[in-house]
Parts: structure tokens; sequence; C-alpha cells
């Protein structure tokens, strides 16, 4: 069984401890949203080509580790100014019914040409970003108490709506 296989299975088991999403709004409290995102994570290549961006898809395994990393703690990173209160930046980007931005700003610490974890092998990578992926989810979901470095302080349910969004757009972005 594939890594995909065996996380799946393992997070069967993690469901009745996370909450439910609400609104039919994806997210990686659902085992069903968990599975895509995992799915479309074994279709992304080294050759993979990227739509729009300047990330390789390798880059851009080791970007949504740091963010994973960061989600849970992990990877401390310095808040950023934003364009308009961090309040509505986070209604919008979580729960308006509209695609994130392309090109939106990354914090230096999540950026593979600045501060980012650099590209070791892909396989490896890859398989480090479905472990990051499990450990994230729980039971219980450890989710960091630091503030996001664009949103604030996020609850729970944020965080899992907020990495299901990030790992949707970078696949996006390399047609998976």
């Amino acid at each position: 069984m594939g890594v995909v296989g065996e996380l799946g299975e393992r997070c069967n088991a993690n469901d009745q401890a996370l909450p439910s999403p609400t609104r039919n709004m994806k997210t990686l409290a659902s085992i069903s949203d968990r599975t895509e995102i995992l799915r479309r994570l074994e279709s992304i290549s080294p050759a993979s080509q990227r739509r729009w961006g300047k990330m390789s898809a390798h880059r851009m395994i080791c970007h949504l580790s740091d963010g994973f990393r960061l989600y849970m703690g992990d990877r401390p990173v310095k808040p950023i100014p934003v364009p308009i209160p961090r309040l509505l930046l986070k209604w919008i980007a979580l729960w308006a019914p509209i695609s994130w931005p392309r090109g939106f700003k990354t914090t230096p610490e999540l950026d593979q040409e600045a501060g980012g974890t650099q590209p070791q092998k892909f396989d490896y990578d890859l398989e480090e970003l479905c472990r990051l992926i499990e450990s994230f989810v729980g039971p219980p979901c450890r989710h960091s108490s630091a503030p996001h470095p664009h949103f604030g302080r996020l609850s729970e349910r944020e965080w899992l709506r907020l990495a299901y969004l990030h790992a949707d757009h970078h696949l996006r972005q390399f047609g998976a």
C-alpha cells in the first residue's frame, strides 16, 4: 500500500476527533478532502509543469511542507504587513467563494528562494509532506497557537481550512 493509502487508512480512525466541516467547504478535517489532496499530490512529479508562478514542482512540495510546519508551530515566522485588516483578509481567504489570487507574496521563511526548506530528493520530500499532513490532522489536530503571518490567530477549524486551501492552490498551479 502506498503512502496515500496508508495515510487514508490511519485518517479513518482520526475523523471522529476532528471538527466536521460546515457549508460544504473543503477542509482537511474531512477524510474525503484529505484523500483528494493526497491523491492529487501523487500525480505530481519532478517534471510537472507550472501554470503560473516561478516554483518548480519540487520546490512547491517543499513550500507546502514548510506551510505544514508553520501550521503546527514548528517553523516560526514573523508577521508581515497586509493591505487590509487581518480579520477581513482572513475571512476573505478562508470563507469567500473565490479562488486565491496568483502571485501573492509568501513569507521569507516559506519561500524556497529565501529561507524556505531546500529540495533534496523528490520522493523523500513528497513522503515528508504526506507525513507532515498526517501529523497535522492528528488526532488531535496539531495546530499552532502562534499567529499566522497574514491572518493572525486562527482556530483549529480555520487552520484545517487554510491547510486545504493552500494545498489546493498549489496543486492547481501544477494542474493537479
